[in-house]
């Protein structure tokens, strides 16, 4: 990757929607070597895709929380069916496995409160392996959906 991908990536991340006449144009290429670099970019990997940023306040989903998640088993089979199950969530958007204690922070959107209260109750609190859960209201993003530095 040189300086010439990652001007393509850094345009790309900026606004995913550009043609690649409107790409080429940005990072000074000619339309058949953009093309090329833009091919190879996304076989690479390092383009996994294209989206749609979408305002969740816009769509009603109003609340924003932090679930902190200690298991009581870190076993191979309790570990898979705990991710499994997250994963199947729609409301969670982000759930990383963390070193230490806890092992696992989710962040998940709702309407409302008892929206929240619901999910929690029905769906992460009875989550494979779980022991504690915690979670925390998200106050305001300061910085959210931030382009990877290139």
């Amino acid at each position: 990757m040189d300086d010439v991908d990652r001007k393509i990536l850094a345009e790309l991340q900026k606004d995913g929607r550009l043609t690649v006449t409107e790409l080429a144009e940005r990072v000074r290429l000619s339309l058949s070597p953009c093309h090329r670099r833009l091919r190879a970019l996304e076989r690479s990997g390092a383009i996994s895709g294209y989206r749609a940023h979408l305002d969740p306040h816009a769509l009603g989903l109003t609340f924003d929380a932090l679930v902190f998640i200690t298991m009581h088993d870190a076993s191979r089979d309790t570990v898979a069916a705990f991710e499994e199950a997250v994963a199947a969530i729609p409301n969670v958007l982000q759930a990383q496995r963390l070193f230490g204690d806890p092992d696992y922070l989710l962040r998940v959107v709702t309407r409302d409160l008892p929206a929240f209260q619901k999910l929690y109750d029905d769906r992460l609190a009875t989550l494979p392996g779980v022991q504690r859960l915690s979670s925390t209201l998200v106050m305001k993003a300061v910085v959210e959906d931030r382009p990877l530095p290139l």
